[in-house]
């Protein structure tokens, strides 16, 4: 078998299986930030990739794509059904986003979880040479870094954690908390979005280990009664921004925002929300806000118009049904009760739909709102930003979102508090132009100047001091 210097191991491949008009089975690459920022580095790197081909039941050997060595892992329809819409999405997913829906603790859940995770770790500890780099991506894993480590210590183990981390009074209703951070602390480095959430990780390890946290370095100690340390810090993830700025200066793309805000009606404003359909996004409270707003008089239809694009996830997930459900009610109300025969008052759009289409939503956009409840990062305020060469638009941003730690020149807003966010959103519709372009011009510096190519060398410099180190210590 193939072994690579580095190694990613993530929930998916950084690829889709797709049947073409001809029958053929064929793979394409997935589109998302991760893939475009570890690209270059597989290629530089002949690097492979552990992950799910996203299929239940789908046996495929080790294969080339386009320089990386892909490993798929084999998952069951039992294992997709307990370890991934099971553990991961109706118990972690929950509990680390700050128990808005209830997370669910089952036994039989947690034991696929287990199994999974080993065989993520023995497939990449196969996988990579002697002495090398593995890093490994996000909640599905996180037991990975420490199976790893007890199967090649001779490896340099990274593991980043995409979504927030809990504060400990919510983590400790984890009933295998003790070996979920068993797992994380297997790594070398432990990276999180937020400071607040290499904090809330740290403290958690105090609480339950005792372990010895100064600044950003763990003290874990060994069987052999050795210690060695993991570092624990943010590395805040970003975009290609670059990508986004060379589309909206596209012709055809510009032409199509114009074609959007036409097909609206010409509205004086429109605004933009864009989510996967999850509750995290505070997709209710943005909506609650607008219908309220258009009953207090304080907005109406013909002016102002709120496009909602809401991607499909997690179908099979009982509480994302349920959200649909209390969505599209809520929508079908308000533009029954707001509609005139010219305009909508919100436009719903329950699909995903491709890069250059969401560019030229945000260029067709005045005010694009963010509202999640909780979020590790979210990317699309960034996307937003970046799409926005012109310097025009405005940013309305939740404070619950890592991104509101970068983005200090948005409106930021407590999605909970639904008069505050009438106000900001009156607010950003009314914002004078010349204001507009001293926000975004600041805003535009922070996602220009740490786009997602400086979000992976940041954290592949620290697995690389981590590397020396070791080298070091074995050597002496």
């Amino acid at each position: 078998m193939t072994q690579a210097d580095f190694v990613v191991v993530a929930n998916r491949l950084p690829v889709d299986h797709v049947t073409h008009a001809s029958g053929e089975d064929g793979w394409r690459r997935s589109p998302g930030g991760l893939v475009t920022a570890l690209e270059p580095v597989m290629r530089d790197t002949e690097g492979a990739w552990v992950g799910w081909a996203g299929r239940a039941d789908l046996d495929v050997e080790p294969f080339e794509f386009e320089g990386t060595h892909l490993v798929p892992i084999r998952l069951s329809a039992e294992e997709v059904e307990n370890y991934y819409e099971g553990f991961s999405n109706d118990t972690i997913w929950p509990l680390y986003h700050d128990v808005i829906a209830a997370p669910r603790y089952r036994r039989v859940w947690w034991e696929s979880y287990v199994r999974v995770n080993r065989r993520f770790a023995e497939a990449a500890a196969d996988a990579a040479a002697d002495g090398g780099t593995v890093w490994v991506q996000d909640y599905q894993l996180q037991l990975v870094p420490q199976m790893l480590r007890d199967l090649r210590p001779d490896l340099t183990i990274g593991y980043f954690h995409h979504i927030p981390f809990p504060a400990y009074g919510l983590y400790s209703q984890l009933p295998w908390r003790r070996q979920v951070l068993d797992g994380l602390l297997g790594a070398d480095v432990i990276g999180f979005q937020r400071v607040a959430d290499a904090g809330n990780f740290a403290r958690a390890v105090r609480r339950v280990h005792h372990y010895n946290t100064k600044a950003t370095g763990i003290t874990v100690p060994q069987a052999d009664g050795t210690s060695r340390s993991a570092l624990a810090k943010a590395f805040p993830i970003s975009i290609d921004a670059e990508s986004y700025v060379e589309l909206a200066r596209r012709p055809d793309i510009q032409a199509r925002a114009a074609e959007i805000r036409e097909s609206l009606g010409n509205p004086k404003k429109i605004l933009l929300g864009v989510d996967r359909l999850d509750y995290t996004k505070g997709i209710r409270h943005r909506i609650k806000a607008f219908g309220e707003l258009l009953e207090d008089g304080r907005i109406n239809v013909g002016d102002v118009t709120l496009v909602q694009v809401a991607s499909p996830s997690r179908e099979r997930v009982e509480s994302y049904v349920t959200l649909r459900d209390e969505i599209e009610l809520s929508v079908g109300r308000i533009n029954g009760e707001f509609d005139t025969m010219d305009h909508t008052a919100i436009r719903y759009l329950h699909q995903s739909y491709p890069r250059e289409e969401m560019v030229a939503l945000y260029l067709a956009a005045d005010v694009m709102l963010v509202t999640a409840l909780r979020d590790g990062m979210n990317l699309v305020a960034k996307e937003y930003v970046a799409a926005r060469s012109d310097n025009r638009g405005v940013l309305v941003l939740s404070e619950f979102a890592g991104a509101a730690d970068e983005l200090a020149s948005a409106v930021r807003i407590n999605p909970h508090d639904i008069g505050g966010m009438k106000d900001a959103i009156v607010r950003a519709i009314e914002m004078p132009t010349a204001e507009q372009g001293r926000r975004m011009r600041a805003l535009r510096r922070k996602v220009l100047e740490n786009d997602v190519a400086k979000w992976s060398q940041s954290f592949l410099d620290a697995l690389e001091v981590a590397r020396r180190s070791k080298r070091a210590q074995v050597s002496a």
